[in-house]
């Protein structure tokens, strides 16, 4: 009972929030609500702030004033055009993760608190907070070996607001979904639940520690990209410490400018960073925007904020791959066929009518450059193409979508007459070759013979078994003796006995060069 209160207390708070800025029922969309909300909404905008803004900059502005985990809600809802509108999108896309820091001495006790050590036994310098975001806060120090360190720190009581705030968005996503069955459809509690374990792993930055190391190390071997070290002897579960990147912001183009940076070059390498991330291994940076990147003293895009990432199986990056290949070559026919393959699209529709469909999204895209290039139109035109031909949402490919348009516009940022299919070419083109190719095709092959060797000593204790059961189906449906298994079945045993033998004796080819 105490709890529902609290909860419905802090929603009420938030609603108060939000009803001060124009943010509960827009002035903009209060034509849509049926009467009592209308009239609601009408009396709740009286002397609300706000005016001349759009709705989406007034909702940020409240979510920013509301706290972390409003702020996380707003950079999810970010993640969802097809829903809220692409301008929304857009200017929750900005949410500026930025809070008043905590004191130096709430951070220098979770330190001492994590490690059983003080701030200067630790350190030899630890400068006041130079960065400080919903969850957590960035000191820069000096450990005693000499070596520059980012120090991050979760806020105090964060995992508490959080689980609070949490509780209270369920609750009132019960009740919403209770209330409307078009709300049902767009699956409430299931957004919060996803939102709140996405938060539960930002809330352990041992978590995010970890993909820093593996984005580490896989990437290891491009020579252009770098990622910070992570320093595991300071680092815990509320404190993660990892190697300072001296350099200029990607914002900075006056900067960039002054070191003769080539921005064209630049813009290239993000997009080529991001798709390598997502190609090659599956695991990328899901929060790819300009703050999480910087040009590092040799002249490196330097990665950092490790907390929100994705990943994809295999299967999805070859259909990813696919279907952006099949874009690139204009190969309409192609891409159709890799979305019916992966099931992407509804049964019962014509491949020809959707290949129709993709070309009428991919032609205009042709040799035209970002700043002639509304992406918001496109993106529009492929949601609808997703409802003509009911293709259903599909969770894992959230984070690329978001992170793709983050990425289109830093690279729009820096290049505005970049040709985005032109330079993601190389990077696909590379891939499709390496994963789909003969190689590939090769090396499958290879793996199979190698597996068709481990059981071939087994083979003939199989076909015995199959013999037996085929003998035991016989007798049981014919009410008969057992018999012999008729010639066709023992063709089928032959036939398999010869196939392993075959693949093993390809193995043995490969393997000793005969």
């Amino acid at each position: 009972m105490l709890t529902a209160l609290a909860d419905y207390a802090r929603l009420a708070r938030a609603g108060w929030t939000l009803a001060r800025r124009d943010a509960l029922i827009p002035r903009e969309f209060a034509h849509l609500a049926p009467p009592p909300l209308k009239l609601f909404g009408a009396l709740t905008r009286i002397g609300a702030k706000g005016r001349g803004k759009r709705p989406g900059e007034r909702l940020a502005g409240a979510f920013e004033r509301l706290g972390p985990a409003y702020v996380k809600l707003g950079q999810f809802m970010a993640t969802r055009p097809d829903i809220i509108g692409f301008e929304m999108a857009d200017d929750l896309g900005r949410l500026q993760d930025k809070m008043p820091p905590f004191s130096e001495r709430a951070a220098r006790r979770e330190v001492e608190a994590a490690f059983g050590k003080s701030v200067d036994g630790l350190f030899t310098e630890f400068s006041k907070p130079i960065a400080a975001a919903s969850i957590a806060q960035a000191h820069r120090a000096t450990l005693k070996d000499g070596g520059a360190v980012a120090v991050k720190i979760l806020r105090p009581s964060i995992e508490r607001i959080a689980a609070n705030e949490f509780r209270a968005f369920g609750r009132a996503a019960r009740n919403i979904e209770a209330a409307s069955s078009t709300a049902r459809r767009m699956e409430p509690v299931r957004f919060i639940e996803t939102l709140k374990a996405s938060a539960a792993i930002e809330l352990d930055l041992r978590m995010e520690a970890g993909a820093a190391s593996e984005l580490a190390e896989n990437l290891k071997d491009n020579a252009r990209i770098r990622i910070p070290a992570v320093h595991w002897p300071l680092t815990a579960r509320r404190i993660l410490t990892v190697e300072w990147i001296d350099g200029t912001p990607i914002s900075d183009l006056a900067a960039l400018d002054g070191r003769g940076i080539d921005r064209k070059e630049l813009a290239r390498l993000v997009i080529s960073a991001f798709l390598s991330q997502a190609l090659q291994t599956g695991f990328f940076h899901a929060d790819m925007h300009q703050g999480n990147m910087i040009i590092d003293r040799r002249g490196r895009l330097a990665l950092i904020d490790f907390g929100i990432m994705g990943r994809l199986d295999e299967t999805a990056r070859h259909t990813f791959a696919e279907i952006i290949y099949g874009f690139i070559t204009r190969d309409y026919a192609r891409t159709a066929d890799v979305h019916f393959a992966a099931g992407y699209v509804g049964p019962g529709h014509s491949r020809e009518a959707f290949a129709q469909a993709l070309r009428a999204v991919g032609e205009p895209l042709q040799g035209r450059n970002a700043d002639q290039v509304d992406m918001s139109r496109v993106l529009q035109q492929l949601f609808d193409v997703t409802a003509l031909f009911d293709m259903h949402l599909r969770p894992e490919l959230l984070l690329l979508q978001r992170t793709m348009v983050t990425v289109e516009g830093v690279a729009r940022l820096l290049d505005p007459e970049i040709d985005m299919w032109a330079a993601a070419t190389p990077t696909v083109r590379a891939y499709i070759t390496d994963a789909l190719g003969p190689k590939a095709q090769a090396d499958k092959l290879r793996a199979a013979t190698q597996k068709a060797l481990e059981i071939a000593p087994r083979l003939p204790h199989y076909i015995e078994e199959i013999g037996k059961a085929a003998e035991e189906i016989s007798h049981h449906r014919v009410g008969l003796t057992p018999a012999p298994p008729p010639k066709r079945t023992r063709a089928v045993f032959w036939f398999l006995g010869l196939a392993a033998l075959a693949l093993a004796a390809a193995l043995a080819f490969d393997r000793f060069g005969l």
